[in-house]
């Protein structure tokens, strides 16, 4: 089973680098960059076909894929050979105009917000079950420090709006909370008829990165809700605007990695999310069908966002670092130098390896846990 979850959330990976690569691959054919190879895939080539100058493959390893364009190696060529220009080929990469250079970076981010619409728009076609308890919340007196306790909170208070938003179920207002950690919340509830407004700040969960206000539902209250279903336009504009809410959470949840939280905890590598992915899916599938797709294409959405909006950040080695590069170049009309352009790649190269290691750390951790809770329910079970 476990092996299972893991080839399942590997498929669900490549499609989303498969994606990517596409967005590089269809930007640099617009402007005029030559593409030496596309692959589905990695590793050893499987199969290829040479069709108007570019070898299309089929690699062993199903695991994303690759854009080679021509230029990629003009970098290297520049630096060894002290060249004052990287390349002046105006079918290579580093050789057409810097606002072209920028579009076909950014073309892969792009393509992952797009098929991350694409899922949540079939989302809001689709529609789906889920269950949740009602706004009615229960103080949680098992904690020291209790935001919603000490603002005046009391248990049996139905919380009816957040920060403006509405909320009529407790998974509503648990999204209102777990994204805004260290932040003072305007909490409007409803007791017993009348109305109250509280100023609540809420406490950090450091080990996963989450707002908490010191509160948990109505245990007795569960109920099951259906999601609205939508025609193809509105469910197009609402898969939009889920698509650029999430990227917008994205982006906050990189600050929270600055408010005290334990990284190696709160980050998951490539390991984790890959069983994470499988997982979920396997297990929802075994609820109903629409479970299980609203799963998948939620997951899968929420990981594309994430690599579109990690590939765009200004670091060298990075999409972001090659648009940021190009925008410097028109701005001065001047392309950065080969030598300059090395040593700031290694500061970023830096970064990557460092980022890597703490997403390993978490991988690391989540699996003994998962390894710990196995063993212990064993035990249980003798």
């Amino acid at each position: 089973m476990v092996v299972l979850e893991i080839l399942i959330g590997l498929l669900g990976l490549s499609l989303l680098v498969f994606f990517h690569e596409l967005g590089h691959f269809i930007f640099a054919k617009i402007f005029g960059v030559k593409v030496l190879s596309f692959s589905i895939g990695m590793g050893p080539i499987l199969a290829h076909k040479e069709i108007n100058g570019t070898d299309y493959r089929i690699s062993a390893i199903p695991l994303g894929g690759y854009c080679g364009m021509e230029g990629e190696k003009d970098f290297q060529n520049a630096i060894e050979n002290n060249l004052s220009v990287i390349s002046d080929d105006p079918h290579s990469l580093y050789g057409v105009h810097p606002a072209k250079r920028a579009l076909i970076a950014f073309a892969g981010p792009l393509f992952n917000f797009i098929i991350a619409i694409l899922f949540f728009t079939v989302i809001s076609m689709v529609g789906y079950e889920y269950y949740s308890y009602t706004n009615e919340i229960v103080i949680d007196d098992t904690i020291t420090e209790s935001p919603a306790r000490d603002a005046g909170m009391q248990t049996g208070d139905k919380i009816i709006k957040i920060n403006n938003v509405e909320t009529t179920n407790f998974n509503e207002v648990r999204e209102e909370i777990v994204c805004r950690p260290k932040e003072q919340l305007t909490v409007v509830v409803d007791r017993n008829g009348e109305i109250l407004t509280f100023k609540v700040t809420t406490l950090i969960n450091k080990e996963m990165g989450n707002g908490v206000l010191g509160i948990y539902p109505n245990l007795e209250s569960e109920v099951k809700l259906e999601a609205p279903t939508y025609s193809f336009f509105p469910a197009i504009y609402h898969g939009t605007k889920d698509c650029i809410n999430m990227v917008g959470q994205t982006l906050k949840s990189l600050t929270i990695l600055f408010k005290g939280v334990d990284v190696t905890k709160a980050s998951r590598g490539p390991a984790g999310i890959t069983y994470m992915l499988g997982s979920s899916v396997t297990e929802t599938y075994k609820i109903n069908f629409r479970a299980g797709l609203y799963t998948t294409l939620e997951f899968l959405a929420l990981i594309s966002i994430s690599l579109g909006v990690m590939n765009l950040l200004p670091i060298p080695i990075l999409d972001g670092g090659l648009i940021l590069f190009a925008i410097i170049a028109i701005i001065f009309r001047k392309e950065v130098p080969a030598k300059i352009q090395q040593k700031v790649q290694l500061i970023g190269l830096a970064f990557i390896v460092f980022l890597l290691f703490i997403g390993v750390t978490g991988d690391v951790r989540y699996f003994i846990d998962i390894i710990k809770n196995a063993l212990s329910k064993g035990s249980v079970a003798k």
